[in-house]
């Protein structure tokens, strides 16, 4: 698989947004820039990287948030760092199996990102927005699997339908010889991303604070209720939602599927 963030296809309408802005640079701003591609995964891991690099060495405190980090980044410079974006969909052309498990993953993550932003606004959280990236961009490594190595992701994929107990980590080492969250973090570091997104995203993290959990949490309803909500795993995720929000499994229940709904 391509490790260079610079060279990451976007979402097919991300880009057409960019092309369509840039027609009209004097009248953008952050906040507008930011509202146009804070959904695509990989966009965003395009910006935030590429203004790491651009501080390497420089003191201050990380750029947390997609609308920081295009503030600080200024508009003009953002349209001449990135012209038009090579798109995922045009990467996968002809091979519809793939851009469907590319497609279902980024359902995954929308759907994990409006879970995880849910519980931190129910719980106050000052670091929602951060927390919102985190989930959204949980699950990364997975469409670049989808992307780079479509073969080997329905390897994986086939094997999980034939046996839903076989976890993730598992076939993962077995098919790809490392785990995809290990990856995932180990691109995290070296792309230099803010400190609070690396940490709440490692799924291996010796500590699990309220941001970490609130995260992983997002992510496990968001995977077991892809197909509907009879999953046999949703009641134990009801439970520790509900420690973690302070509501009873059945309060939970309803507020998943209220934010599901919106």
């Amino acid at each position: 698989m391509r490790f260079d963030s610079e060279c990451l296809p976007v979402l097919e309408g991300t880009a057409a947004r960019i092309e369509e802005l840039r027609g009209s640079e004097d009248g953008v701003d952050a906040h507008l820039l930011a509202e146009q591609i804070e959904n695509d995964p990989l966009m965003t891991l395009k910006v935030l990287a590429h203004l790491a690099r651009l501080r390497r060495g420089r003191e201050g405190s990380d750029v947390e948030t997609l609308t920081a980090a295009l503030v600080m980044l200024g508009i003009p410079p953002f349209f001449q760092a990135f012209g038009p974006q090579p798109t995922a969909e045009a990467r996968l052309v002809g091979r519809p199996h793939a851009l469907e498990g590319f497609r279902r993953v980024l359902r995954r993550s929308h759907r994990a990102a409006r879970f995880a932003i849910g519980f931190a606004v129910h719980r106050m959280d000052h670091d929602a927005p951060v927390i919102h990236a985190a989930a959204l961009l949980h699950d990364f490594a997975e469409l670049l699997l989808w992307l780079e190595a479509p073969e080997l992701a329905v390897q994986i994929a086939c094997r999980q339908r034939a046996d839903p107990t076989l976890r993730s980590a598992v076939v993962q080492r077995d098919v790809l010889k490392i785990e995809l969250a290990s990856l995932q973090h180990h691109l995290m570091v070296t792309w230099r991303l803010p400190r609070l997104l690396v940490e709440i995203t490692n799924d291996h993290a010796e500590r699990e604070t309220p941001q970490l959990a609130n995260v992983r949490l997002a992510i496990r309803v968001a995977r077991h209720s892809a197909e509907g909500w009879d999953n046999a795993a949703l009641p134990d995720d009801f439970a520790d939602i509900g420690k973690l929000l302070q509501l009873r499994p059945a309060h939970v229940e309803r507020l998943l599927q209220d934010i599901d709904s919106e």
